[in-house]
């Protein structure tokens, strides 16, 4: 059996991927920040050689946005000096490797969706530190699948979809940028993507070079807002009021390109797998969230009290 080494194990990705590797049966082995420092390059080394994977996938990564334009140094050492590092250490050692990046590369000017073609431009630093690593990566190792990627939620971890049903069981009024697009990517399905790009580099049958994956479908903050809203509703009982606003009403410290859409076009005819419609995920996701969090509440009501 073909075994899987995961940098960036305890991270909403990094978690996804190792459920679903459980699921099929695959041998992985998942290290997280604290077992590893993926920009320690004697740990990197000894990490690959004890367990000598066929494949190395890397979802390790700094993703605060806006923290990122206060701490460059942090976000240059995980994002541009790291994924480097570790194809040096891969190509050292014969080992392919599948990195994940980010739609932040690009201005968000174009007016459809971005191709792997298409010339990069990052907005704000940590698309910039995004930018470097894949750089960095292509320059270390022929054997490499860079897989960029979007506005990616999940069951685990921080992320837009859980905010959304933070802000919706406490406010009667959201108000969602409704001026940039990008696509939804569930971590199901980009745990799938990247499990089946390592696969096919552990057999030596991947193509190399970079790609794009997202959800099926493009929509605003407002419009992903609006569906996870939605959704909830059935379980809580709430219909808060999502109002859109326009970018220059929200500002934050890095700035977002206004499309994010990514065409996966390349990705599905190379590794046969294509992303659900986003909507069915978000759906999929706060029925998990919701219906997971009132069983632990009505299991917590039925249980017995103790008399002190």
């Amino acid at each position: 059996m073909r075994r899987i080494l995961l940098f960036g194990a305890g991270g909403q990705l990094g978690r996804e991927v190792t459920a679903l590797a459980a699921e099929r049966g695959i041998d992985l082995v998942g290290l997280g920040h604290d077992a590893l420092d993926i920009a320690d390059p004697v740990a990197v080394a000894r990490a690959i050689e004890a367990v000598r994977p066929d494949a190395l996938i890397n979802a390790a990564a700094y993703t605060a946005v806006d923290k990122a334009e206060t701490e460059p140094e942090m976000a240059a050492r995980i994002n541009a000096f790291a994924p480097g590092l570790i194809a040096e250490r891969c190509a050292r050692y014969r080992t392919p490797l599948v990195h994940v990046s980010t739609d932040y590369v690009f201005d968000g000017t174009k007016a459809g969706a971005y191709v792997e073609a298409d010339p990069i431009a990052p907005l704000g630093f940590y698309g910039r530190t995004k930018a470097a690593g894949e750089a960095a990566v292509r320059a270390a190792s022929e054997r490499h699948v860079i897989v960029r990627t979007s506005w990616v939620y999940g069951a685990h971890g921080s992320n837009f979809l859980k905010t959304m049903l933070r802000h919706a069981a406490e406010r009667d009024l959201l108000k969602v940028v409704c001026d940039q697009r990008g696509c939804p990517t569930a971590t199901r399905d980009l745990a799938e993507a990247v499990l089946a790009a390592a696969d096919a580099a552990a057999r030596g049958d991947a193509r190399w070079g970079t790609y794009h994956f997202a959800g099926t479908g493009a929509t605003s903050w407002h419009g992903f807002a609006s569906a996870i809203v939605a959704a909830a509703a059935g379980h809580t009982g709430r219909s808060p009021q999502v109002a859109p606003i326009t970018t220059a009403e929200y500002p934050t410290p890095a700035k977002r390109p206004k499309n994010s859409e990514l065409a996966s076009d390349l990705f599905e005819r190379t590794f046969g797998i294509r992303a659900l419609p986003w909507e069915q995920r978000v759906s999929e996701v706060v029925d998990t969230l919701l219906a997971g969090a009132q069983s632990a509440q009505a299991k917590a009501t039925q249980a017995p009290v103790e008399a002190s």
